[in-house]
């Protein structure tokens, strides 16, 4: 037996004995995309597996073939980098670039490669061929509990594309590359070239039908169906200059604001759009639906309550209920109720700062404002990001920080109503904000 076939027995032996590690590594990957997708409201169908024992054989012996002998086992698994692959098919291709984002934010990358590749096409062929982008990523290790933390070496590629193009690409890799019964005639070449152009073809009226879809939604004043027309929705009537900070944050649990929103009876276009009309191109680099909820929380902020049973429906892991058994519920509903005063007063002065009332300003604004001393900003955005946590995090805080930061907002608070009063007495915002 040759040296090369020795290798790749090797490396299909130990492959063997760690198929169930590569086959869980898919599984955590694909359910923590899948379900980020499906609350970003994206239609598509994710499937992971681990690559057949007997196909990679194959490979291995067929990529020996081409590229001469491995030198080491190692080299064989520097090699193969679909040990573990996931396909997103998409039911609308124009969603690609949403998808792209969530991956950068959910994956360590290691490399991206995009097809059709810019080398020309092969002879006899009209149509562009296989169409999608390909990741080469590793689960982030702080994102995973202790148990699945030896997950994250696990080198995973998911592949990306059309409903319609995966359905070509199995075909044709399977009659092409794969033949069982010798290689294709010229005939079925071309018949293959011809289905690649219906497919091309048929993204094109995916596309369409998207916007048809959209059309259908924002025209008719009816209610959202769902989330998934909600997501549709906010992409095609994001204010204009918010495009670089939801391509940065994407568009984030549209399934809860689809929740909040039936539920507070404004889910039609026409109701939800002051909300969309309150953002502005100085918005936060986080996730849209967050900054929407924001606003309609801090209108009327007793639906607070309502927004955490959303989350508890939803079975997303809210920190109220986590802090539960740490005995740190009273502590949140004090800072809760503190931080609700807070926007209670803003809502009286956000027009003052040239701010929508239902927009909770940054610590600069307030700074600029005069309304809070250069030290006090640090505090008072820490403050802020703490409570973004509790409302749409997953990060539970102890009662020691509830305690402290429910403190700190009573004396922010404090202060920028001491420094509204002088402002009634006639000092200047300049001088105060020296002080």
């Amino acid at each position: 037996m040759s040296l090369h076939v020795d290798l790749v027995d090797e490396f299909i032996a130990r492959y063997t004995k760690e198929y169930d590690f590569y086959e869980q590594a898919g599984r955590i990957a694909a359910r923590e995309l899948e379900s980020t997708l499906q609350a970003a409201g994206i239609r598509s169908i994710v499937t992971y597996r681990a690559k057949s024992i007997d196909r990679l054989r194959d490979k291995c012996r067929q990529r020996e073939q081409k590229k001469g002998k491995y030198q080491d086992v190692e080299k064989i698994f520097d090699d193969i980098v679909d040990l573990v692959g996931i396909r997103v098919a998409l039911y609308f291709p124009a969603e690609q670039n949403q998808v792209d984002g969530i991956i950068r934010r959910l994956f360590t990358i290691l490399g991206i490669k995009n097809f059709p590749e810019s080398s020309a096409l092969r002879n006899g062929k009209r149509f562009s061929g296989y169409s999608a982008t390909h990741y080469r990523v590793q689960l982030r290790e702080q994102d995973l509990n202790e148990t699945d933390k030896r997950y994250a070496i696990a080198r995973i590629e998911v592949q990306v594309a059309s409903v319609l193009m995966h359905a070509w690409s199995e075909v044709e890799h399977d009659l092409v590359y794969k033949p069982l019964a010798g290689d294709l005639s010229e005939d079925e070449l071309a018949i293959l070239d011809q289905l690649n152009g219906l497919v091309l073809a048929g993204e094109i009226a995916l596309e369409r039908l998207q916007k048809a879809g959209e059309a259908r939604v924002t025209n008719s004043g009816r209610k959202f169906a769902n989330h998934y027309d909600l997501a549709v929705h906010l992409l095609g009537r994001v204010p204009e200059g918010l495009n670089r900070p939801v391509n940065d944050a994407g568009l984030g649990r549209v399934d809860l604001l689809f929740d909040l929103i039936a539920l507070l009876n404004v889910d039609t276009p026409e109701q939800l759009s002051p909300y969309l009309g309150a953002l502005h191109n100085d918005l936060e680099t986080r996730p849209l639906a967050e900054q929407i909820i924001d606003a309609i929380l801090a209108e009327k902020p007793d639906r607070y309550g309502a927004y955490q049973t959303i989350r508890q429906n939803r079975r997303a892991a809210f920190s109220d209920a986590k802090a539960d058994s740490n005995g740190t519920a009273t502590q949140i509903g004090s800072f809760l109720m503190h931080w609700i005063e807070l926007e209670h007063l803003m809502r009286d002065i956000g027009p003052q700062l040239g701010l929508h009332r239902n927009l909770l300003p940054q610590g600069r604004h307030l700074r600029q404002s005069g309304l809070l001393p250069k030290e006090m900003v640090v505090e008072y955005d820490r403050i802020r990001q703490l409570r973004n946590h509790l409302v749409h995090g997953f990060e539970p805080a102890s009662a020691v920080q509830l305690e402290e930061a429910s403190q700190r907002l009573q004396e922010v608070t404090a202060e920028i109503r001491r420094r509204l009063e002088n402002f009634k007495d006639g000092e200047s915002g300049e001088s105060q904000s020296t002080k």
